[in-house]
């Protein structure tokens, strides 16, 4: 589901995928749907599409800009994304001027995927010393506290923060309000817990189109809610203004 899109600069793009299962000569396969939604300089939301593919990859995501840029989406001031490897090479190549904004909460529940029960509570803690900084300068010191307590016992959660660090901290440089806008992940989590709700029911979808159809029909109904902007859109939008004046069109 592609189309052309109404604007040609979005001041943030949310890209993510979800997985269904889909029947495929004879067997079933695990399939993603690749979804995109951008907010324009009006504060509006928009689908900018989605796109079936054989499992999550950068090389797939690459396709997915060069669609989008093909279908007039000029510039994007911020892409919001997982971290997955290569994805940010695939947006520099397509979209050389955009910042990249790594999605927080897919860090942590990667970083905590074989924490101990026991240690859960007060390393989650240390990590939110990090992320929930004031500033930058404050996180990284939080990054090295973190890093000497807990090293010895989980050594690869601070060298996946240190080595991801050039595209989870783009948020520090931001004031609070885009610092809201792109730090959670409410635009497409939300998204997407409406998709699987609708869904769910179905284990296994057919075809492709069957399982297009459906999220199709179902974007429908959730996007025709979305009628109004952010409301604290005016401060974002002089925010944007600042960081990003070359770029906005008259």
């Amino acid at each position: 589901m592609a189309r052309k899109n109404r604007t040609p600069v979005y001041a943030v793009v949310f890209m993510d995928a979800i997985h269904y299962h889909v029947r495929s000569e004879g067997q079933v396969v695990k399939k993603a749907v690749y979804i995109a939604i951008g907010i324009d300089l009006d504060g509006k939301k928009d689908v900018l599409g989605m796109w079936i593919g054989e499992n999550e990859s950068a090389k797939f995501w690459a396709s997915v800009l060069n669609s989008l840029r093909n279908r007039g989406v000029q510039d994007i001031f911020i892409a919001f994304t997982d971290n997955l490897t290569g994805f940010s090479s695939a947006i520099e190549a397509v979209f050389p001027k955009t910042d990249i904004q790594n999605c927080i909460i897919h860090q942590i529940r990667n970083s905590t995927k074989y924490v101990s029960y026991k240690d859960l509570k007060a390393l989650m803690a240390d990590l939110k010393a990090v992320y929930s900084a004031v500033d930058e300068q404050t996180a990284l010191t939080a990054l090295d506290n973190f890093t000497a307590k807990w090293d010895k016992k989980y050594p690869k959660i601070s060298l996946s923060w240190q080595s991801n660090w050039a595209n989870l901290s783009t948020y520090f440089k931001f004031p609070q309000e885009i610092r809201r806008l792109i730090y959670t992940t409410n635009t497409i989590e939300g998204f997407n817990r409406q998709l699987r709700k609708v869904t769910k029911s179905k284990s296994v979808f057919q075809t492709d189109d069957s399982l297009f159809k459906m999220l199709y029909l179902v974007t429908m109904e959730i996007t025709k809610k979305w009628t109004g902007r952010r409301q604290d859109w005016s401060i974002i939008h002089s925010q944007l203004e600042l960081f990003y004046a070359d770029r906005i069109p008259e």
